[in-house]
């Protein structure tokens, strides 16, 4: 990596536009940065880091504030850097996020971060040849170019200020932390824990395998009802405990047997003597019954006389009812005719029939004559309401025109509402993009949050991968030289047999032999050589192609990182609501621009409707006032003639009513004596029907056949008794013939009390006994299936104590205990094999600077109190011999212990990150420590630096350093802003 050219506006305490012509001042390859404290030496190197990572090292991130406080307004804040990287030139350009003056009006508007990358040369050809534009894409591109994160790229190119005598003199926790920054190395870490999260699952396991078993065994005690012995095999016990149930469960089916026969034998016995007192018992049942029945034959001959009776008087009931039925009718009659007279009031109720109906046509000739003016005095009642409806109409439109009124004042002020409404959701409309924009670049950096895990899990097994590639490939490689040794010797072997004494050798000349070369028992062939260096060449072609996917997954992580910053996932979905929440406000405001607009119209009409509105009310007043004169007129014009028909009554209505009322009376009177004439006619000639049925039932009168009705119940009751008592007597008779009951005496005595005495004894006794033999074959079943279950636990239990007592003494191990002689775990064993590469690089340079006296020495000691060793940083002091802790160097020792530690740093990152060469380096730190002789040493160290074409940057403001170089770069300090002067 070379840098060009570094342009930055209005950046840091640079007011104005500067120019850095990285080109002319590497042209000697070493150049310095020197002004006064606080000019902004430290600045043009926070230019190019956040050219290149939008980021600065050091404390100084944590301000995020980039734009100079003096720039003019009209001055943008942006810095432009000109490298090549791998062949490839390109510019990238950022613009932080700061806020601007408004160009109208005052107050500031916030000013969007912006970066753009574009290719001065060709393209790699894996990317796109426009370059990019956002943010993270450059970001991205940039970082896969360089190899290095931000973080590796502070530490390997800018040496910061005032860091170097902190990882020198850092604890072995800060040390750590820093290394495992640097080189990556949380994936042991991660190593570490999985095996202790494993050990803690495995242990869980089990010991709830061995809970399995001690419940298993403690079930097994519990059904056999038995424990072993103290001391005693738990397998042979068990075994010996299956044998003895098994035992006791044949000797309980055997006596189950033999009770059983016993029982079976004495239920047949009880079943005889049962059968015979049935029969006993039917024959004295069926003879008693006969008895019984010859008793109480006078009552049943009762019963059939009184049903006989019953049978012949149901015709004479049936003619009754009827007869009963005509006289109530004719009661009846008679009734409504005194109830229709009473109701004639007015009417003479003695006259005859004819004179009634003559009075009733004469009552409905009357009413007919009436009901024309009943018609007129409807209408009279409509007209009237239609005047009442006429003056609530014309009342009605005056208090309409009243509201109307009142409406059409108040418009004005609501259309200058409407309107400016209108105004502040256009300007709504206007701000709404700014804030989509907004809002899609987080919901991308929420994105990117979510994808950082899988990318962080992808880049671990990309370099476990690498790491087995390296193994691989350095086998094949021992392999091949292996077999190239064992060839060279047989080809030795094969010219000696050819070496006798006196001749000269055909390689060296000689004539003595003094130790020819003996042939090799397995001798090595041109074509094993040759199949070996295949496969060397193909696991190093898997180890670059592994190196390579480490490299891009790598990139593709920090490339996350870098787009994401130090913005975490919670914080980027808080903010992403709130402007989430924003932009709705708006397109919400936004989107009442078009109801507005419609609003605005409308209230326009509603002022040209009103007024058409009211002209239409004023004309329908005075129509509804001309109606209302003319139909008063008529109303009362037919008053006169209503209040002449109506007579003594309310209305005409009332008075009709009343004359059909009275002829409806008269008509029912008239119909109620034509009924009861014919209802009296009816109810004699059911009379002598009734007398008729009587004597033809054979009744002595209508009195005795009505004595002999019984009721449907009584009825039913006698059929069923008489038919209970021939069914007793023919049962009876039945079963004294039948042959079964042939020739059973009814004296005979059974004796069934002591036969089922026997049986329910021998039955008691059969059903314990098999209640002995289900349980003792339960309780062997039971023990039987438990065994299996135990020995099966038994089995599972064994491998799997090996196993977790395999990965307890692993995982103990890999954190530092256990058999680990060193009491290192992991995470420290590969930072200590880091930091020892780190002091021997550095032990090069120390050396030279402090003229071959100190070098670096690693120690995996363990620290004070026990604490775990492997990260401990000694000088050795040829002096003395002695090991000395760097915290006894002096401040100008201190100085070359660290800046050789810094550059020996800087070296082993670089190496181990697989980064470009780089070829541009700043070394940002005071000089002013040094005397004349050590300043030497160190300017010798950085001349060798810029070795092969490296340009190195210094910045320091120490007069003689400036003396010793002839590029310079001025940084001048004042009120309005610093400037830049190239010096030569």
């Amino acid at each position: 990596m070379r840098l060009h050219r570094l342009e930055l506006s209005g950046f840091g305490p640079y007011s104005g536009h500067e120019v850095v012509d990285f080109d002319a001042l590497g042209s000697d390859g070493l150049f310095l940065l020197h002004g006064d404290t606080g000019a902004g030496k430290t600045a043009l190197l926070d230019a190019v880091a956040f050219a290149l990572y939008g980021k600065v090292p050091g404390a100084r991130k944590e301000a995020k504030r980039f734009r100079c406080d003096t720039a003019a307004s009209d001055t943008p804040t942006w810095v432009s850097l000109e490298l090549t990287v791998q062949g490839h030139r390109l510019r990238v350009q950022r613009t932080p996020e700061y806020q601007r003056p408004k160009r109208s009006g005052s107050g500031y508007t916030p000013q969007k971060a912006k970066a753009s990358l574009i290719w001065v040369s060709g393209p790699p050809e894996d990317l796109p040849s426009e370059g990019a534009t956002r943010i993270d894409e450059v970001g991205r591109t940039v970082q896969r170019l360089l190899g290095m994160n931000a973080d590796q790229f502070f530490q390997v190119v800018m040496l910061p200020q005032g860091e170097f005598a902190q990882f020198l003199h850092a604890d072995t926790g800060d040390r750590a932390e820093l290394l495992e920054k640097l080189f990556g190395t949380q994936r042991f870490t991660r190593v570490a824990e999985w095996f202790s999260g494993h050990r803690k699952q495995r242990r869980q396991r089990l010991s709830e395998q061995r809970a399995h078993v001690d419940q298993l065994f403690a079930r097994v005690l519990q059904v056999a009802g038995a424990e072993p012995e103290d001391g005693e095999d738990r397998a042979s016990w068990l075994e010996d405990l299956e044998k003895r149930l098994t035992r006791e469960s044949e000797e309980a089916d055997a006596e189950q047997e033999r009770l059983r026969r016993e029982r079976d034998e004495a239920e047949r016995a009880l079943a005889a003597r049962r059968d015979l007192a049935d029969k006993v018992r039917r024959v004295r049942l069926s003879r008693a019954e006969l008895s019984e029945l010859d008793e109480h034959r006078a009552e049943h001959e009762a019963w059939r006389a009184e049903q006989d009776a019953a049978t012949r008087a149901m015709p004479v009931l049936t003619a009754h009812r009827a007869a009963r039925r005509a006289t109530e009718e004719h009661e009846r009659a008679a009734e409504e005719v005194t109830v229709a007279s009473a109701h004639c009031v007015g009417v003479d109720t003695e006259e005859g029939t004819d004179e009634l109906r003559a009075a009733s046509s004469h009552l409905h000739e009357q009413a007919g004559a009436l009901a024309q003016l009943v018609t007129e005095s409807e209408q009279q009642d409509d007209d009237r309401r239609r005047l009442s409806e006429l003056a609530d109409r014309i009342e009605a439109d005056r208090s309409s025109d009243a509201e109307l009124a009142e409406q059409q004042d108040g418009l004005p002020a609501r259309i200058e509402t409407t309107r400016r409404e209108l105004d502040e959701a256009k300007h709504a409309a206007a701000r709404l993009d700014a804030a989509s924009g907004r809002v899609d670049e987080l919901t991308a950096l929420v994105e990117d949050a979510r994808r950082l895990p899988a990318a962080r899990e992808e880049l671990t097994t990309a370099e476990t991968r690498a790491r087995e590639a390296v193994d691989e490939h350095q086998s094949a490689r021992e392999h091949l030289q292996n077999l190239r040794e064992r060839r060279l010797a047989g080809m030795a072997a094969e010219l000696a047999t050819t070496l006798d004494g006196g001749r000269p050798c055909p390689v060296c000349g000689s004539a003595e032999h003094p130790d020819p070369r003996r042939a090799v028992d397995e001798p090595v062939g041109a074509e094993d050589e040759e199949r070996a260096r295949a496969e060397e060449q193909a696991a190093q072609a898997r180890r670059e192609q592994s190196h390579t996917e480490v490299t891009r997954a790598q990139q593709a992580h920090d490339r996350l990182r870098e787009r994401l910053g130090e913005c975490a996932e919670s914080g980027l979905t808080a903010e992403l609501s709130e402007a989430t929440t924003q932009r709705d406000a708006l397109r919400e405001q936004a989107e009442r621009e078009r109801p507005l607009t419609d609003r605005l119209a409308e209230l326009e009409s509603d002022s040209e409707r009103l007024t058409t509105r009211r002209g239409e009310l004023a004309t329908r007043v005075a129509a509804a006032r001309s109606e209302h004169a003319n139909l008063a007129g008529t109303v009362e014009e037919r008053h006169s003639r209503l209040e002449r028909g109506r007579g003594e009554f309310d209305s005409v209505a009332r008075r009709r009513e009343h004359l059909l009322d009275t002829a409806a009376r008269v008509d029912r009177l008239v119909t109620a004596r034509i009924a009861r004439d014919d209802a009296r006619r009816r109810n004699d000639e059911q009379q002598a029907a009734l007398a008729e049925a009587a004597a033809e039932a054979g009744f002595d009168g209508v009195d005795a056949a009505l004595a002999a009705e019984r009721g449907e119940q009584r009825r039913a009751e006698l059929a069923e008794a008489l038919a209970e008592v021939e069914r007793r007597e023919a049962a009876a008779r039945a079963a004294l013939a039948s042959e079964e009951l042939a020739g059973v005496d009814a004296e005979t005595e059974v004796g069934l009390d002591e036969a089922a005495e026997a049986a329910t004894t021998a039955r008691e006794a059969a059903e314990q006994a098999a209640a002995t033999a289900r349980g003792a074959e339960q309780r062997r079943r039971d023990v039987a299936e438990l065994a299996e279950r135990l020995r099966r636990a038994w089995a599972e239990l064994g491998p799997e104590q090996s196993a977790f007592a395999e990965l307890d003494a692993l995982t103990d191990v890999v954190n530092g205990g256990g058999q680990n002689a060193r009491k290192m775990s992991l995470r420290s064993y590969v930072l200590a094999a880091r930091l020892e590469e780190v002091a021997a690089a550095a032990t090069h340079r120390l050396r030279r600077m402090s003229e071959g006296r100190y070098s670096f020495v690693h120690s995996d000691a363990a620290g004070p109190h026990g604490a775990r060793g492997g990260l401990g940083l000694d000088v050795l002091d040829d002096y003395s011999g002695q090991t000395r802790p760097t915290k006894t160097l002096s401040g100008g020792e201190s100085f070359l212990a660290s800046l050789s530690l810094a550059l020996g740093l800087a070296d082993v990152v670089a190496a181990e990150t697989g980064g470009v060469l780089l070829d541009t380096l700043f070394i940002d730190e005071g000089f002013g420590t040094l005397d004349a002789d050590t300043l030497d040493l160190v300017m010798n160290t950085l001349d060798d630096l810029r070795a092969g074409g490296r340009v190195v940057g210094l910045v320091s403001h120490v007069e003689e350093v400036r003396q010793r170089i002839g590029v310079r770069l001025r940084v001048s300090k004042s009120r309005t802003g610093s400037t830049l002067t190239l010096e030569s």
